[in-house]
């Protein structure tokens, strides 16, 4: 609920962004470790067990894991994700809701998808969780409503993605970094959700489902003998198989540095990504150099790139890295989301801070901090149920030694700064990187080019899928005879006509959505002399939004309000506020008129100060309006889309609302009134 509020009020309020400069507790002595091995044995059918004794708590957790070699699902993809869904809806003894009535009674908590079960619980109940976890991972129904429904949650899920600049740039990194048939590379689509059937679901889980490469581990209150006997009556009865041991070529690197651009229209901001592949295994004897490296180069907010991207220029919320390790090929990734002006300046500093972490030695204290921090987690984490099994697992899927976590710490503590430079200069590549980044080539793409042409990084183009596009037409000359005037003009004739519009004194809007599942409201009258009132509201309150009567306004957060003081913010907000803001600004003969690619049309854009209004260059009706506005030094625009156009008593209003803040928030209108249901206490 407090995440929902938060969301909501960031609608119209811009983050305050916080420094992240507590400094690191000095390290102390490195305490003992002892980790209590696990008493371990293997079914015939080759379920492997490992249990871990710890009565401290009376709780008791189960992680049933499959091992599988990964592999690609081609023309289903999502096919995995589909079984993962319908694992835990009932089985073949219990209905799904007498199944999830007993989970709640319990009080426990029990999960299943494609590679494995968990429950976790009070240890009174251990006998029974167990029963439940096995019950729902052995013996589940497929039937095809359930089917049908998951399917179409999936779809539905797409297309609210399909306009995400952030699911697009996940998507894209994926496919170019790894190739689109590699397991890391292929992605979801609905051609692909609607390729799969019911007979696939119950064949996947068939074939990957099995005990073959499967590990149960068992952590907390539990008696050994007691529960070896349970997991024998429980899982003794599994089908003995193996799933397929598919093989996939590695993917390469690129052969140079290069930008892969990927024109989003609608970004507010550019994703930027530096990426190159890794094969970096646990077992490797610069492991612990290699993550020291990576988590003073971006692991968190006192690494170098949430320093220099974020602190020393103000260009994003956060910058950070990662770097993947295991048994198959993984990925490091550097990157940041960053105001579309500065994309450019922030590719360079990206590789700036690559650069210094590959040729010069960090310092002590950068040394220092990175370790205490990684032995403070470990000894935190060290106590929790969870840990300790997925320690016991990594043990046997990843081919550690016995004593790997024992000798965590010292491992940490051994690292110096050379070997820092060393796994940087490894892992870190120098001339391989790709750049991936998702943005509005209008904005981006002409100091892109720039930078490209000083730093000699050749741009190459992609589609929101991967495949190889054209170049962006990023400026397009206006059409002979188009004018600030006739582009005002044909939006007033479009929607009714200037003189019907002129007879329009208020204006009354209701429209609904939601947020995370939580129904919103949104609630927007206007009326002549320059009265406004937009609100948002939801869970009870008015959530967020903004009212004035012309001469004063006033802002709402949460259920709260305040009186704008800012003069420049007040203009702004009364210029705005009026039923047809065209009819006033026909009266400016000082805008500029610009055009730009809104959702894959051409759009005319009306500039006046910080606001750009966007009309469809053929049908003439408003499509979009987009705000620049700065906090804290950060510069961000907001961009509100309007879409299908419905008539009202002659004139003709927008009925979806999408309002874009880093995400979409989409309101249906349901009702449209002129000249009633409007008073002046509205804007009190």
């Amino acid at each position: 609920m407090k995440k929902i509020l938060y969301i909501a009020a960031s609608l119209f309020l811009t983050i305050t962004m916080q420094a992240q400069d507590r400094p690191q507790p000095k390290p102390g002595p490195a305490p003992s470790i002892n980790i209590k091995k696990p008493e371990s044995f293997t079914l015939k059918n080759g379920l492997k067990v490992l249990i871990v004794e710890n009565h401290k708590l009376p709780r008791v957790s189960y992680t049933l894991t499959l091992d599988n070699t990964p592999y690609a699902e081609g023309n289903k993809k999502g096919l995995s994700n589909i079984v993962s869904s319908m694992i835990g809806n009932g089985t073949t003894t219990t209905s799904k809701d007498a199944f999830n009535e007993e989970i709640d009674f319990l009080g426990a908590d029990i999960n299943f998808w494609n590679e494995g079960a968990s429950a976790n619980g009070l240890s009174r109940y251990s006998k029974r969780l167990l029963e439940l976890m096995a019950d729902g991972a052995l013996n589940p129904i497929f039937v095809q409503e359930e089917f049908d429904k998951e399917v179409a949650k999936a779809i539905e899920g797409l297309k609210a993605d399909e306009k995400s600049v952030t699911s697009i740039a996940r998507r894209v990194e994926g496919a170019l970094t790894y190739g689109k048939n590699h397991y890391n590379g292929e992605y979801v689509t609905e051609e692909t959700l609607k390729n799969i059937t019911l007979d696939d679901v119950k064949l996947n889980y068939n074939t990957y489902f099995v005990p073959g490469n499967a590990y149960l581990v068992i952590v907390g209150d539990v008696n050994v003998k007691e529960t070896k006997k349970e997991v024998e009556k429980l899982f003794g009865k599994w089908k003995k198989a193996t799933a397929p041991a598919l093989t996939y070529s590695d993917p390469v690197d690129v052969q140079y540095n290069q930008i892969n651009f990927i024109d989003a229209p609608n970004a507010v901001q550019s994703e930027v990504a530096v990426v190159n592949l890794s094969k970096l295994k646990m077992t490797d004897k610069d492991y612990f150099a290699a993550i020291l490296a990576n988590q003073i180069l971006g692991g968190g907010g006192e690494g170098r790139l949430f320093l220099n991207l974020r602190e020393k220029h103000g260009w994003t919320y956060g910058s950070y890295s990662s770097l993947g390790s295991g048994k198959y090929i993984n990925k490091f990734r550097s990157g940041a989301a960053v105001r579309n002006a500065v994309t450019d300046s922030a590719v360079v500093e990206i590789f700036n801070e690559l650069k210094r972490i590959r040729t010069e030695l960090v310092s002590d204290e950068e040394l220092r901090n990175a370790k205490a921090k990684y032995v403070g987690n470990f000894v935190m984490q060290i106590e929790k149920p969870t840990t300790i099994a997925r320690y016991a697992l990594n043990k046997e899927t990843q081919g550690l030694p016995d004593d790997f976590y024992e000798n965590y710490i010292k491992n940490i503590n051994a690292v110096t700064a050379e070997d820092i430079k060393n796994a940087a200069q490894k892992y870190f590549l120098a001339d391989n990187s790709r750049v991936v980044i998702v943005g509005k080539a209008a904005d981006v793409l002409p100091s892109l080019e720039a930078m490209s042409k000083k730093e000699k990084l050749p741009i190459l183009y992609f589609d929101k899928f991967g495949n190889k596009a054209d170049k962006p037409v990023v400026k397009k000359e206006i059409p002979a005879g188009v004018t600030t005037q006739s582009v005002l003009k044909k939006y007033l004739d479009a929607i009714g006509g200037e003189k019907a519009l002129k007879d329009v004194k208020t204006t009354a809007m209701f429209a609904s959505g939601t947020i995370q599942g939580q129904p919103l409201t949104l609630t927007i009258k206007r009326s002549i002399g320059n009265k406004m009132s937009f609100v948002i509201s939801g869970m009870g309150m008015d959530l967020g939004g903004v009212k004035t009567n012309g001469i004063k306004a006033r802002e709402i957060q949460q259920g709260q309000s305040r009186e704008i003081t800012d003069a420049e913010k007040l203009k702004k907000i009364t210029e705005s506020a009026s039923p047809f803001i065209e009819l006033d600004l026909l009266k400016n003969n000082s805008l500029e008129i610009l055009i730009e690619n809104i959702k894959g049309s051409d759009a005319y854009g009306i500039k006046k100060d910080k606001t750009i209004y966007y009309y469809d260059a053929k049908t003439g009706f408003k499509v979009a309006e987009a705000t620049e506005l700065e906090q804290s030094g950060q510069k961000m625009t907001q961009t509100t889309y309007f879409e299908d156009y419905k008539d009202v008593k002659g004139i003709k209003f927008p009925y979806k609302t999408i309002m874009n803040f880093g995400m979409d928030l989409e309101f249906t209108t349901s009702e449209v009134k002129i000249n009633e249901g409007v008073t002046d206490k509205d804007f009190e």
